[in-house]
């Protein structure tokens, strides 16, 4: 009969350091960060007390209450209880708090002993709490609490014997919770004993006294001065993505031909050849390609929320939010979608109420993401008859994210509103850690597992959506040795001229269509897809390929004569592809997210119907008005 190894939980607010002390306990290379949710799920691992005893470590979900509002709060609660499954309630419970926040992160470790757990409490952050003035008295809180306290700063290593020594097994028996008088109200019970424990243990000082963050917070903060740093900060942010980029794209953009070239070198002639070049190689690195900018928005985004400027960020947005029905939890989710949707709409799980949680998924894959940046690379140049990198198209293309985020917005204040008011009010409490080093093994860790999760992606399901669309643009297969009349020929070709009834009130004939078709699973695509339907042979940069693409098409007519592509058309295409869903995985993850593939395939309809109205109205309006 195998013994039972006793677990101990990790319990605390979100920037409290639980991760970073799972971590050190270990041995793992978890994530820490300094916005709720960061942990999103528990994680588990193995540890050993002084005496030799194994223990099961779980890290629960960063939260700040065990209310349960939150889908983290409620992963907590029920992991504490007993009640997740195939997760045994824990047999000792490490409360961590940031021993700078005490008055805040008291009360969830008051909540934490209520349940009739054995606990200690992990004091953490002394150093900043020290520099900050606060005089800490550890044993003077042990004795009140009724439970061990380990003064820690976990980041540094220090504390993680004491940790351990508290650890020993048996465990110590479950506190009572002193604080609670019969049926009075809870939390004001636990306000006025925390104000008192605080006062014995934890004397801050004169309160005249500012802080480094206090006085950062007065600029970082303030009414203009800072939304000029917020701006400021994300246009860096940007502005690096798009320009640091540039050469690994490059790089692995060279890769996937050389690597092309090697197949087709070893390889005779025939379907396999095509199916691994044309469809895995070219599918699978059409989508890697934007792996560097993937790497680069989550590097960005470690460093913001290490630094604790994320919080900020995201308490200076609560207002705006809230003009679309939002509160400032949804910041982080649909600032991430301008990178990628999938990652905005799993970082949703952060927000408590559900109905805003569905609204803020709704709408995530509206922030233009990097996704689409090959289609408006060759659909802007070509609305302007200029080579690329000029300011005007840069003035567009900011038009084109502005429509994205504005129309998300307006669309996000009327969904919400159909949902209807909230059953229990919620409010936005967000932690303002106090400023630190990045932490930089942390975050390249998160980097590399968000990368690692994007390329795990494009191995599974892109490439199943990568041979079902060389298929149907493969077969069923013709005599010609015309690239354009075979793609005509095929499955995706003769579904494209089908539909050319439906796309030509855009501006749109059956060859854009059938690109636009070919895109749906990803929207990069479309630009090779052109390239094949206009006979265009690639070039080894993508500029020159685009290049090509535009030159060609912009000779492209109807039959009777008249230009293919005007302005008018251009910017109908425009509007289509800031609106429409064409990411059958974002599409997934927003199934698995909600548990509901109807809320996903409505989504799916309701934005391509939205992306199809748009562009209808666009083209047909413009035409009215002489265009």
């Amino acid at each position: 009969m195998s013994e039972h190894t006793p677990s101990v939980a990790l319990a605390g607010n979100p920037n409290s350091g639980k991760t970073t002390i799972f971590n050190a306990l270990t041995g793992e290379n978890q994530r820490v960060g300094n916005f709720t949710g960061v942990t999103v799920a528990l994680k588990t691992g193995e540890t050993y007390n002084p005496h030799g005893k194994k223990l099961k470590v779980i890290d629960l979900p960063g939260c700040y209450s065990l209310r349960a509002d939150s889908p983290d709060e409620k992963v907590a609660l029920d992991a504490l209880t007993g009640r997740l499954e195939n997760t045994a309630k824990p047999d000792l419970v490490v409360c961590v708090v940031d021993a700078s926040n005490l008055e805040r992160h008291l009360q969830l470790a008051l909540q934490t002993i209520e349940l009739g757990l054995p606990c200690v409490l992990a004091l953490n952050m002394v150093d900043l709490a020290e520099k900050s003035g606060l005089r800490l008295d550890p044993e003077k809180l042990s004795e009140e609490l009724g439970i061990p306290v380990v003064p820690m700063q976990a980041d540094a290593g220090k504390g993680l014997t004491g940790l351990k020594q508290a650890l020993r097994h048996p465990f110590p028996p479950p506190s009572e919770a002193s604080w609670l008088h019969g049926a009075e109200d809870a939390e004001e019970q636990r306000r006025s004993f925390i104000a008192a424990l605080c006062e014995l243990a934890a004397r801050r000082p004169d309160s005249a006294q500012r802080t480094f963050s206090d006085k950062l917070d007065s600029i970082l903060l303030h009414p203009v001065l800072g939304w000029v740093a917020f701006l400021a900060v994300m246009f860096c942010v940007f502005w690096s993505i798009f320009s640091f980029a540039s050469i690994p794209m490059d790089m692995i953009d060279g890769l996937k031909g050389s690597l092309a070239a090697w197949v087709e070198s070893l390889m005779p002639e025939g379907d396999f050849r095509s199916l691994l070049v044309d469809g895995v190689i070219e599918g699978v690195g059409g989508v890697l390609i934007f792996l560097p900018q993937i790497l680069l928005l989550f590097l960005f985004i470690g460093l913001l929320e290490s630094s604790g400027y994320m919080a900020r960020a995201a308490f200076l947005m609560d207002g705006v939010m809230a003009k679309a029905g939002l509160s400032g939890k949804a910041f982080l989710p649909l600032f991430s979608s301008y990178a990628c949707a999938i990652p905005g709409v799993m970082a949703t799980r952060t927000i408590g109420s559900a109905k805003e949680r569905l609204v803020t998924i709704f709408v995530a894959p509206w922030m233009s993401c990097s996704a689409r940046l090959p289609v408006y690379f060759l659909i802007v140049p070509l609305l302007l008859h200029e080579d690329e990198g000029t300011w005007k198209q840069a003035l567009i293309l900011f038009g084109v994210y502005a429509l994205g985020t504005i129309t998300a917005f307006i669309v996000a204040r009327i969904l919400r509103g159909k949902l209807g008011p909230e059953a229990t009010a919620s409010h936005f409490m967000l932690e303002l850690p106090a400023y630190r080093k990045p932490q930089w093994p942390y975050i390249l860790r998160h980097v590399l597992d968000r990368g690692w999760a994007f390329v795990r992606k494009a191995g599974t399901l892109i490439l199943g959506l990568s041979i079902l669309l060389w298929a149907l643009q493969t077969y069923p297969k013709s005599e010609s040795e015309d690239p354009a009349e075979a793609l005509a020929h095929s499955a995706m070709g003769r579904i494209g001229e089908v539909i050319e009834p439906a796309v030509e009130p855009l501006g749109f004939d059956g060859r854009t269509g059938t690109a636009i078709l070919t895109s749906f699973a990803a929207r990069e695509v479309f630009v090779s897809s052109l390239a094949i339907i206009f006979s265009v042979e690639e070039a080894e940069e993508d500029e020159e390929t685009r290049t090509r693409i535009r030159e060609r098409i912009a000779q492209a007519t109807w039959p009777d004569g008249r230009p293919l592509f005007t302005p008018l058309s251009i910017v109908s295409l425009l509007v289509f592809f800031i609106y429409a869903l064409q990411c059958l995985p974002t599409t997934a993850v927003v199934a698995r997210e909600t548990n509901s593939w109807k809320w996903a395939a409505g989504q799916f309809v309701f934005m391509s119907g939205f992306a199809y109205v748009a562009s209808l109205l666009v083209f047909q309006l413009g035409r009215l008005a002489g265009f």
